[in-house]
C-alpha cells in the first residue's frame, strides 16, 4: 500500500492543469488549482479501495519553457 501518491502538475494549453501520478495510470484535468486538488483526491478515491488508500498526495508543478541563448 503506498503512502503517498506523487502527481505531476502542468498548465494545460487551452487553460487550467492537467496531472497525471507517477507509477499509476491516474490521470485528471480541472480549471483551477483548488479543483485540481478535489479533482485529484477522487481520481485517488476512484482507484484505490479504502484500505489501500495513500494518507497523501503531492502535486508537483511541471513548468517548460525554451528560452533563446
Amino acid at each position: 500500500m503506498p503512502r503517498e501518491i506523487l502527481f505531476l502538475v502542468e498548465e494545460a494549453p487551452e487553460g487550467g492543469y492537467i496531472a497525471h501520478a507517477l507509477g499509476y495510470p491516474i490521470f485528471t484535468e480541472a480549471d483551477t488549482w483548488d479543483e485540481l486538488k478535489e479533482a485529484a483526491r477522487d481520481a485517488i478515491r476512484c482507484h484505490f479501495d479504502r484500505e489501500e488508500r495513500p494518507a497523501l498526495l503531492y502535486l508537483r508543478v511541471v513548468r517548460e519553457e525554451v528560452v533563446p541563448v
